[in-house]
């Protein structure tokens, strides 16, 4: 299990000297998400200035984009860092696409599967100067002259990951993608009883086994060395659970606990927009369940254990700003890549 970190700074200026630090730190990749700001830019910084870790989206919205602008977005990142670069896509909810992007929603888990696929044939238009063909339900691409052909790279293999809660998701990613950002909001338990099994499904329609596939999550953490500590972190990770618990798109999460009842309680509450209220229906249960607390010392065996078999990849997913200059990190980020 490698450990990762997320983009923490999104200043185009500053980002440099980020991804160079977090390079020398030792982490394994270096995930930039789409919320308020572009998630491909501060990786074309990244790529330029670091030489070893790996960079990618965790996630960038697909619908958003034409897989035409995700293809040259993707193509070019690679280059530039040298065959590093991994895309993470995601679908994003109804509403978000709909009102916040303003494009049509219409069946995410197939169209989803066929820009995977639009991807992977213009790529392959690009490196091997094969005909552009892609005629599909939802996207058809059948033109590319040479003005607007990039030509092939040195790592034309882009991995492509897709992030998934539910099981026709789960399914495509395993069919199609190289590999699957775990929502944070899980449990062992979804992942064994749900996530996996619907991955290796998709797998075996592929031809292909779980060594071919990669699990990867921002796991939620209340880490700390005293009590003050973790009681400080305890409230945000709760307030963030209760967040994610709210959308009806993660009830599934909650009901395989049998807490069917608290998604409905929650999504009221957020329509009230009872922020801190949410936060108080999270019980010591389900903040156990979700999220996992630990000493520095004792976190990565804890992580390992907790997600033995189940996931590749893991960064902290901690709703505030950790602090990277502390010194108890270089022991925690050897214990995962040393």
């Amino acid at each position: 299990m490698k450990l990762d970190v997320g983009m923490l700074v999104h200043d185009l200026k500053t980002i440099s000297d980020y991804a160079r630090k977090v390079e020398a730190m030792g982490y394994d990749c270096l995930w930039c998400a789409e919320t308020q700001h572009d998630p491909y830019l501060p990786l074309a910084v990244a790529a330029t200035t670091t030489s070893r870790v790996k960079l990618g989206t965790n996630i960038a919205t697909v619908f958003s984009r034409s897989p035409m602008i995700t293809a040259h977005i993707a193509w070019d990142l690679q280059k530039a860092s040298g065959g590093r670069f991994i895309l993470g896509l995601g679908t994003q909810v109804k509403g978000h696409n709909e009102r916040r992007f303003s494009v049509k929603w219409e069946s995410p888990g197939p169209k989803m599967a066929e820009a995977v696929r639009a991807l992977r044939a213009i790529w392959n238009c690009w490196q091997t100067g094969a005909a552009l063909n892609f005629k599909g339900e939802f996207y058809t691409f059948d033109v590319m002259t040479p003005f607007f052909n990039p030509g092939p790279i040195e790592h034309p293999k882009i991995p492509i990951y897709v992030a998934a809660v539910n099981p026709y998701m789960a399914g495509v990613a395993g069919e199609f993608c190289d590999g699957m950002h775990v929502h944070p909001f899980n449990s062992p338990k979804y992942l064994r009883e749900v996530v996996h099994p619907a991955a290796e499904q998709g797998l075996r329609r592929a031809g292909r086994t779980r060594q071919d596939f990669t699990f990867v999550t921002s796991t939620f953490v209340v880490v700390g060395d005293t009590e003050q500590e973790r009681s400080e972190q305890e409230q945000m990770i709760r307030q963030q659970i209760a967040f994610y618990a709210s959308t009806r798109t993660y009830r599934p999460v909650l009901a395989i606990h049998g807490w069917e009842e608290v998604a409905a309680k929650l999504h009221r509450k957020s329509v009230e927009q009872d922020w801190a209220g949410m936060a108080s229906v999270i019980t010591d249960e389900m903040l156990d369940t979700y999220a996992l607390t630990a000493t520095y010392d004792k976190l990565a065996d804890r992580l390992k254990e907790r997600y033995a078999g189940l996931l590749d990849r893991v960064s902290l997913y901690q709703p505030y700003l950790p602090n990277q200059n502390d010194p108890r990190l270089p022991a925690l980020i050897k214990a995962f890549n040393g």
